[in-house]
């Protein structure tokens, strides 16, 4: 078939662009004001657990509203709620500019500044909730099913290079332009993606068959439950993450270990993009979905390996090349695991199977961040970053042990005998 060779394939479908499109500007956005708020926060109160505390603010309404999420997005239009999340989100960093403001003047002291912050936070992970599994079960509907590891690919691009260009970006306009106008920057940047959101064509997606809330989300966790390389694919992500992201402590590599100010920390932040985008790039001709769960544990080990190698470094090309790599493996289980997800789930079922993939996979980066806050205050900063290196490749070794008949799955054939 000619669309299976053809790299763009994905995007010569209008609205899937717009969609694709949109995922850049939000990420951009995101990653600029992460940068100013970490940043800025560690640079003000010294104390590592303020960025945990900020990955907690978000964790913390993301789980208890996805499943909700995942359930309007299976029961209401997806594409209305897309534009509600988004409509909501354009004040959010206006509010975290006018709390800066304030401080500056010194109307507010560090704990009003604090928690303040963490408001916002709060609100952004409520939006979240609802705005991921919408904007995740969207993208089947807009492209053919044979096209599904394409699109993932080209999901997995328009998110990475808003990762790369974010940070650097936010980095560079913390140093040059200050915080107040990089934030109003970011509003500017979600003001675009309502703009695109409202240009999708009008399409109905269809329908649950239950209009219970607690059978409905139960259909999801028991489908999950009983398809075995679905189950395993989320459980691998949601420990490694959980335990190997050193995201979170990037802020205190590069004020207090490398010394390299704001800029440096825009390039260690989007150097495990930079190393995910290449992959990406080849992934598109070489789709890792032959040998996928293989491809899969591989990926996540050589993420623990990495992560190690930048624990010991206090060189900044070193550390740049061992975060680029983490990243490189991290793009082949995420096209993997985005594959998985949208072949195995019935058509109604999917926005519930997103929600469930979102509250475990995407909380587990906001509690990661938790977690290595936390560690680093108690152990110190390396060797927190180590014990979460070690931690994702005993996680590997178990799986390894426990999954091996997923080895002989194709996920790109039938796939109605994989059970657990």
């Amino acid at each position: 078939m000619k669309s299976a060779q053809d790299a763009f394939a994905a995007l010569r479908y209008r609205d899937f662009s717009i969609v694709t499109l949109n995922q850049f500007c939000l990420t951009l956005a995101i990653l600029i004001q992460e940068i100013i708020v970490a940043y800025s926060l560690y640079q003000i109160t010294k104390d590592p657990l303020t960025l945990g505390l900020i990955g907690l603010a978000e964790a913390i309404p993301f789980i208890a509203l996805s499943l909700w999420g995942g359930y309007f997005a299976d029961r209401f239009n997806k594409q209305t709620i897309m534009k509600i999340c988004l409509f909501f989100s354009v004040p959010m960093p206006l509010i975290l500019w006018a709390l800066f403001h304030n401080y500056g003047l010194e109307k507010i002291n560090i704990d009003q500044l604090s928690w303040g912050i963490y408001a916002v936070i709060f609100g952004l992970g409520t939006i979240r909730g609802f705005y991921n599994p919408s904007a995740t079960s969207l993208k089947p509907f807009l492209i053919p099913r044979e096209l599904y590891a394409n699109g993932a690919t080209w999901t997995t691009i328009g998110w990475q290079s808003g990762v790369i260009i974010g940070p650097m970006l936010g980095g560079f306009m913390l140093a040059f332009l200050g915080r107040e106008t990089s934030l109003l920057t970011v509003a500017g940047l979600l003001s675009i993606c309502f703009v695109l959101i409202n240009l999708l064509s009008k399409r109905s997606f269809p329908k649950i068959e239950s209009d219970n809330l607690k059978d409905s989300l139960s259909e999801g966790f028991r489908f999950i439950w009983k398809t075995k390389i679905v189950l395993w694919s989320i459980s691998l992500d949601l420990v490694s993450v959980l335990f190997g992201g050193v995201i979170a402590l990037l802020p205190i590599f590069a004020e207090d270990i490398l010394k390299v100010g704001p800029e440096g920390l825009g390039y260690l932040r989007a150097a495990p993009s930079i190393g995910a985008l290449i992959t990406m790039i080849a992934l598109t001709k070489f789709p890792p979905t032959h040998h996928a769960w293989r491809n899969m544990l591989l990926a996540v080990a050589g993420f623990g390996v990495f992560t190690i190698l930048f624990a010991f470094s206090n060189n900044m090309w070193l550390s740049l090349f061992a975060l680029a790599m983490t990243g490189a493996c991290d793009s082949v289980s995420v096209v993997v695991r985005q594959t998985i997800l949208q072949l195995y789930p019935p058509e109604n079922m999917r926005g519930r199977v997103a929600a469930v993939n979102g509250m475990f996979v995407s909380s587990s980066n906001e509690l990661g961040a938790f977690e290595s806050g936390l560690a680093a205050k108690y152990m110190g900063t390396i060797m927190a970053t180590l014990f979460g290196g070690c931690m994702t490749m005993a996680v590997v070794a178990i799986s390894w042990a426990k999954t091996r008949d997923l080895f002989k799955v194709d996920i790109t054939q039938s796939h109605d005998d994989i059970k657990k």
